[in-house]
């Protein structure tokens, strides 16, 4: 199952940045480079939405819209996808 969600990414300073997701509850990433932040990203994305899964009663939250994301100064929204496997051996 493919999952969709926007992150705000911000370059902190030369050599770091930071992604938050508006819609996954404490999750963020930090990184070196925008390369490794927006791997980082889907990484920590992955974490949550696994663990989500995983309560008798998951509540993946919808995603918003990016153009409904407030935006600071040296921010941006990357749409992170995360490909979830149910199963061992099955793919999409």
């Amino acid at each position: 199952m493919k999952f969709f969600y926007p992150a705000v990414i911000k370059k902190i300073n030369e050599h770091s940045y930071q992604a938050v997701f508006p819609d996954l509850a404490l999750c963020e990433a930090k990184g070196d480079s925008l390369e490794d932040v927006l791997d980082k990203a889907t990484e920590a994305a992955a974490s949550w939405i696994e663990v989500e899964l995983q309560e008798e009663e998951p509540d993946l939250p919808s995603a918003t819209d990016p153009v409904d994301i407030p935006l600071g100064p040296d921010e941006v929204v990357r749409i992170i996808l995360v490909n979830y496997k149910f199963f061992d051996g099955w793919d999409e």
